[in-house]
């Protein structure tokens, strides 16, 4: 009885496949995050007015891109369960569908975000002086919107296979023809010293528009990478599959993305509320906001990286119909997650002031940036336990509670109590980051709640048959 108990709580065989699944996607994001800053850096070289006018719309980024990552999660949770049961054949025919799925969507944000990218920055209720500005990139950068999304979802099908080396390779391309051609487009014709030599390096002097053209050509150069890996992919190629739409197949998946859908899209919607909120208190708050999430987005990068590892094991779990396995993952996750988190706060809290210097030389800019990291490091733990619960329930189909449980963190904490705090008390930034973090702990109490009552795994004796059929 001791050998079983010890085993479930310490698995050296899990910990090197969590470990091995998680690093690439890590990395990736790791890379993606170096190059947010980069970019934030390289704009924010440009003034305030330029890095006010690429951040007022970058909630907007998040509400489209978490929408389209919702779908990815249906065929996650789909194709990780079939390769648990050794159903290879019903995993190759849900790659058919991601695919038709990605055309559509691909499509249709891209008129979309074509035709509203005029009165977006209006909505958002950026600064007149730099809505021009904020529209035009805003429309260059949304035009390859079809590869974008390929990126997205083809990704995410990659990894419910355990391929999450292929992503990562594919977004390091992308980075570093991001930064390559921001620094070819954003500045002018300059000279630069290197050790003795003085160098004349060209380039167009676009400045904002410039890193809107660089990051469109990035993300092209990613979506057509990504669909040849997929259509060469020795498990997941959905060669010889039909591609026309598959109820069978559609049904499971968009039960499972629909909630995930709505909890993305009402929560980035959330997003948009919350930065039209900070827009309306000016160009120090939204310069000191945007740097602000560009610095945090990498120190949650530990938390994301074991959420796609924990939704695609649970997924194998479950199609196995291992429950002990299930328990298991649960053991290894959430210490591991824990103390990676702790590490990742506490290296946020000290470094927030270097960091906001980095993207600003505005003393105001820097100094409220500092103030607003220090205060979110110190609930990342709560937030990271919050993260691994939903990517388990994520892996086995359990879209629901989390759904129910982020829109009233996002709606019911952060925004009311933002817009007291900003446009009633007139309060300020600090105030609306404080309403963020109350958001996360309450995230982190009714996740807790949920994985001590059992209710996040389908295979619990807890949950029991009812489990299988149901939602959390």
């Amino acid at each position: 009885m001791r050998k079983e108990t010890s085993y479930r709580i310490f698995d050296s065989g899990m910990l090197v496949t969590i470990l091995a699944l998680a690093w690439p996607t890590m990395l990736e994001q790791l890379m993606q995050t170096a190059v947010q800053y980069i970019d934030t850096a390289m704009v924010g070289s440009l003034g305030t007015q330029a890095t006010a006018a690429v951040g007022s719309t970058g909630t907007i980024n998040w509400l489209i891109g978490s929408t389209i990552s919702a779908v990815g999660v249906g065929f996650l949770s789909y194709i990780a369960k079939a390769y648990g049961a050794k159903e290879e054949e019903a995993a190759k025919r849900a790659v058919a569908q991601a695919v038709l799925i990605t055309c559509a969507l691909g499509v249709f944000f891209t008129m979309l975000t074509v035709s509203l990218s005029g009165v977006i920055p209006v909505w958002m209720q950026v600064d007149p002086g730099i809505r021009k500005m904020a529209s035009t990139y805003f429309l260059i950068l949304y035009l390859p919107m079809l590869p974008r999304t390929a990126s997205i979802i083809f990704g995410t099908v990659l990894r419910s296979a355990g391929d999450t080396r292929s992503p990562m390779k594919i977004g390091l391309l992308v980075n570093l023809i991001n930064v390559a051609l921001n620094f070819l487009l954003i500045y002018p014709t300059r000279r630069v010293r290197l050790f003795s030599l003085n160098l004349t390096v060209y380039g167009a002097g676009l400045g904002v528009i410039g890193a809107a053209v660089a990051s469109a050509i990035a993300f092209t150069v990613g979506g057509l990478c990504i669909a040849v890996v997929l259509w060469k992919h020795p498990m997941v190629s959905p060669r010889g599959q039909r591609f026309v739409p598959d109820r069978e197949i559609l049904g499971p998946c968009m039960r499972v993305a629909f909630p995930n859908m709505l909890q993305r899209f009402g929560t980035s919607l959330g997003y948009v509320a919350f930065a039209a909120m900070i827009n309306s208190q000016g160009e120090v708050s939204t310069a000191a906001h945007t740097i602000a999430n560009t610095v945090e987005s990498a120190f949650y990068i530990p938390g994301y990286g074991m959420q796609t590892a924990a939704a695609t094991l649970a997924g194998n779990a479950y199609g196995a119909n291992d429950g002990k396995r299930m328990k298991r993952l649960a053991s290894m996750f959430i210490p591991l997650e824990t103390v990676l988190m702790i590490g990742s706060g506490a290296c946020l809290f000290l470094a927030a002031p270097f960091l906001m210097k980095l993207f600003s030389v505005h003393e105001a800019v820097i100094s409220l940036g500092a103030a607003v990291l220090r205060m979110v490091a110190v609930s990342e733990p709560f937030y990271g336990f919050s993260i691994i619960i939903e990517g388990l329930m994520m892996g086995v189909g359990k879209t629901k509670a989390p759904f129910i449980y982020n829109i009233m963190g996002m709606w019911l904490v952060r925004i009311i109590g933002t817009y007291i705090c900003t446009q009633l008390l007139g309060l300020g930034l600090i105030s609306a980051w404080a309403c963020m973090i109350a958001h996360n702990l309450l995230l982190f109490v009714m996740f807790l709640v949920c994985y001590v009552r059992g209710a996040w795994n389908p295979l619990s004796a807890k949950a029991g048959a009812k489990g299988r059929r149901k939602s959390c």
